[in-house]
């Protein structure tokens, strides 16, 4: 048992254990539970757990980004292929870059086409989880070619055009052209005249018939 303080309080019961914390405000963990008989610590549980995750994100960020090689001759077995692929893979799990050696001997130089096609296999058989940093390329006696781990980013979104589906664009109102001008500045006219008021109209038949006697 261990308080608070870093005390070691020695083998004492469970129930007397849970008192102290209590009286103390705090948590009793057991922090190493394969022992015998099993460790058990006074502290607080979520400061702890807080602390747990700070420290891991913190080594996490401190990771260096290695470069692995791995080695091949044109003639290496399938099988130890394989062996060196798994290793590989391991090292991009990791976050590291793997270059992709290969060497050449005597006369295995002028085959590239060989070489260049068992690099391409690698690449086919890694797929969308590497991303090609370098392309393989021949500087003397060797190949050289190198990968990264491939980050995933987020899918684009949609358009607006495309969003819910096939949706169609809102009918644009057609601009008035210049045959209706006319029409509106008529009707704006005729709607503006006023209609004669029952005397006007009398004075003006009384006019007619004056006239027509003279």
């Amino acid at each position: 048992m261990i308080d608070q303080h870093q005390n070691q309080l020695g083998v004492i019961p469970v129930d007397q254990a849970l008192s102290l914390a209590r009286e103390a405000g705090l948590d009793l963990v057991e922090v190493s539970p394969t022992e015998n008989p099993p460790v058990c610590r006074i502290m607080d549980y979520g400061k702890h757990q807080y602390e747990k995750k700070k420290r891991a994100k913190m080594a996490a960020a401190a990771h260096q980004v290695e470069l692995k090689e791995i080695r091949l001759r044109p003639k290496t077995d399938p099988h130890d292929r394989q062996i060196k692929m798994r290793n590989a893979q391991k090292f991009l799990e990791e976050g590291n870059k793997v270059q992709f050696t290969m060497l050449f001997r005597g006369r295995e130089r002028f085959n590239k086409e060989f070489a260049a096609g068992i690099f391409n296999e690698i690449i086919q058989e890694m797929g969308e989880s590497v991303k090609i940093e370098r392309p393989p390329l021949f500087e003397g006696r060797r190949m050289v070619m190198i990968v990264a781990p491939a980050k995933t980013g987020s899918k684009p979104k949609p358009s607006s055009g495309q969003a819910g589906g096939n949706t169609k664009a809102a009918p644009k109102k057609p601009a008035p052209t210049k045959q209706d001008a006319p029409e509106q500045n008529a009707q704006k006219v005729e709607s503006a005249a006023s209609p004669q008021s029952p005397g006007e109209a009398e004075a003006e038949r009384a006019g007619q018939s004056s006239g027509t006697q003279g």
